[in-house]
């Protein structure tokens, strides 16, 4: 580990406490770095702070440490339920891991208590825990505190327990705001006294983080710390010992290059991006099957009570392989890892640099890989503009095995893998048509046939982007998929009984004419009706009378769209009563005119 320091814990103006210094030396931490060296004297000098430093750097240690210092200073210690101090963070994972490290530094002192509010389990459960053991520096995730704040009529009240608070940390301040926090963040600051200090931590300071600077904090100290050896003109955002590199490929390679990586680098720890839950639903389960002896383990943020388990077993492993979203790319620390695999690049760039800040943290080195689709290489370019972002090539493995046949068979015989891969490419598809950077992620120039080949799919799914479209160059499977069932033999009861049911409706209804509606001509014949009621209310607040034929007209013309809309008639049916409504009237205006 190469030393990024900015000397010893001893060098500080204000002397820590012992038991803080005990701490940091079990924990190993015998020298700070820049960003805690820059923020801890003005944080624990009544200044609030707007950090900025780049992923990795320490920033954690930067507020947990003045935390404690400034509570131990209190002329008044703090009761059981007294809050003193408030943490908030954006996902469940990195508040679990600052809630650890806490813990390493209260253990020396039992007068604090400290409580952990995330979701995914029952809010009683954390009512019940503060009840009884209080909570003076509270973790937490901004819809769980902002729940508890309401729990009133549960017996919390915790508006009145946060009077007592000294210290407000908002850590990763621009992803609460980007995950649409904002509306919970400000529920919560009206609760809290104004009279404290707070701190917002963040690798990036967005406009959106600017803005909570200026309505958050009283005269705030903004600190901006660059790595050592960095000049003061480059922002390059990722750290400096990070290897980061790109392979092209096309979508039909991708997958096996990905498993021939990985089956070289068995002994190591990885972190594999995907951009939805459903392709790392897909895509876990299919490198289970195909790499063995390595542990592999899956998370993303529609998971609910197996996120905090699968986030804290990975983290002790000394190697294996977590397939993500990125609910794992901000602020979270797993030890040891040696690479960073983005298999779909990201949203955004910013999460580009987060992603890849996963490994190379304080100071030890690490290797980051993106995967990219020919027609993506310009995004190379656009990394090293916007995120002064160097990257190197890395070609793809010549003599690879091709695994997707495999994958297909795996599809073939369990329903449930070829729901995931459709799903999984499905939601690929809508997740690239949002991408941020679309001039270089266009939607209309993916290859459709090769990025199903890629997913490894039996069949083109059913989707608005692919209607119109045909493709050559993808050969469907012969088998009905239909009768593809499920391995699981209790779902494969419950869809045999539901095809059973079905069918029976259908037997029952073979009889009746059934209408089968086309929206977009109904939508059409809606709009011409409801434009000849709003001309005929015109007509009428105006003074104009109608005729009493055009009325009757107007009237039956919408019985029919009514009947015609509940499938009572059929298109033909309306079609032929409303030819006869006009043929009718145009017959009665004839008649009209030869006897005048």
């Amino acid at each position: 580990m190469e030393a990024v320091t900015e000397g010893g814990w001893g060098s500080l103006p204000v002397p820590l406490s012992p038991g803080v210094l005990r701490a940091l030396r079990e924990l190993r931490f015998h020298q700070m770095t820049p960003v805690q060296s820059a923020t801890i004297p003005l944080f624990m000098s009544n200044k609030d702070v707007a950090a900025e430093a780049v992923t990795g750097s320490g920033k954690t240690l930067a507020f947990v440490i003045p935390i404690l210092e400034i509570l131990l200073r209190r002329e008044e210690k703090l009761k059981k339920k007294q809050v003193g101090a408030i943490i908030i963070t954006p996902t469940r994972e990195l508040a679990i891991q600052i809630d650890e490290v806490l813990s390493h530094f209260t253990k020396h002192f039992p007068m604090f208590s400290q409580i952990l509010l995330i979701g995914g389990r029952n809010p009683m459960e954390d009512v019940e825990k503060f009840k009884e053991h209080g909570g003076n520096i509270i973790v937490a995730t901004p819809g769980r505190l902002e729940d508890l704040f309401r729990r009133k009529a549960d017996g919390l009240d915790l508006a009145t327990c946060v009077k007592s608070l000294e210290v407000l940390v908002l850590d990763e301040a621009d992803r609460l705001l980007d995950m649409g926090f904002e509306a919970s963040l400000n529920a919560i600051l009206e609760f809290l006294p104004k009279q404290r200090r707070t701190g917002l931590f963040s690798a990036t300071q967005t406009q959106e983080v600017e803005n909570l600077v200026r309505a958050g904090l009283r005269n705030p100290v903004r600190i901006s710390v660059k790595e050592k050896g960095v000049a003061a003109t480059n922002t390059q955002k990722t750290p400096t010992r990070l290897e980061n590199y790109y392979m092209i490929c096309k979508a039909d390679e991708k997958f096996n290059q990905l498993v021939h990586f990985l089956r070289r680098h068995k002994q190591e720890k990885h972190l594999v991006f995907f951009s939805t839950c459903a392709c790392v639903e897909y895509y876990g389960k299919a490198l289970e099957s195909l790499i063995k002896q390595v542990k592999i383990m899956s998370i993303h943020g529609k998971m609910k009570h197996k996120r905090n388990k699968i986030f804290t077993e990975f983290r002790k492993l000394p190697g294996g392989i977590l397939v993500c979203t990125d609910v794992m790319a901000r602020g979270i620390d797993i030890p040891e890892v040696h690479w960073v695999l983005q298999y779909d690049p990201p949203s955004s760039a910013s999460a580009f640099v987060h992603r890849c800040g996963r490994t190379a943290r304080i100071g030890n080195v690490g290797s980051a890989l993106v995967f990219l689709l020919p027609m993506e290489e310009s995004y190379i370019n656009f990394l090293s503009i916007n995120q002064k972002c160097p990257m190197q090539e890395m070609k793809p493995q010549t003599n690879v095995l091709d695994l997707l046949p495999k994958l297909k068979s795996m599809a073939l015989a369990d329903r449930a893998v070829f729901e995931k891969g459709m799903k999984a490419f499905v939601s690929y598809v809508q997740a690239y048509a949002k991408h941020e950077c679309n001039l270089i992620f266009r939607i209309k120039d993916l290859d459709f046939a090769s990025l199903a080949r890629g997913f490894a799919l039996l069949k083109m799914p059913k989707m608005p982007e692919l209607r119109g479209k045909c493709f050559p160059d993808f050969t469907p499977v012969t088998v009905n998929t239909d009768s593809i069932s499920y391995k699981d033999k209790n779902r494969e009861k419950q869809r045999q009984k539901k095809l059973e049911e079905q069918r029976k409706e259908r037997e029952e209804n073979q009889g009746k004419k059934k209408f089968v509606k086309n929206k977009a001509w109904s939508k059409q014949k809606a709009k011409r009706e409801k434009k000849k009621k709003v001309t005929a209310k015109r007509k009428r607040e105006e003074g104009s009378d109608i005729e009493d034929e055009d009325m009757e007209e107007l009237l039956n013309d919408t019985r029919l769209l009514k009947r015609l809309k509940k499938g009572k008639i059929s298109e033909e049916e309306f079609e032929k009563k409303l030819t006869g409504n006009q043929r009718l009237k145009a017959e009665t205006v004839e008649d009209m005119d030869s006897e005048g």
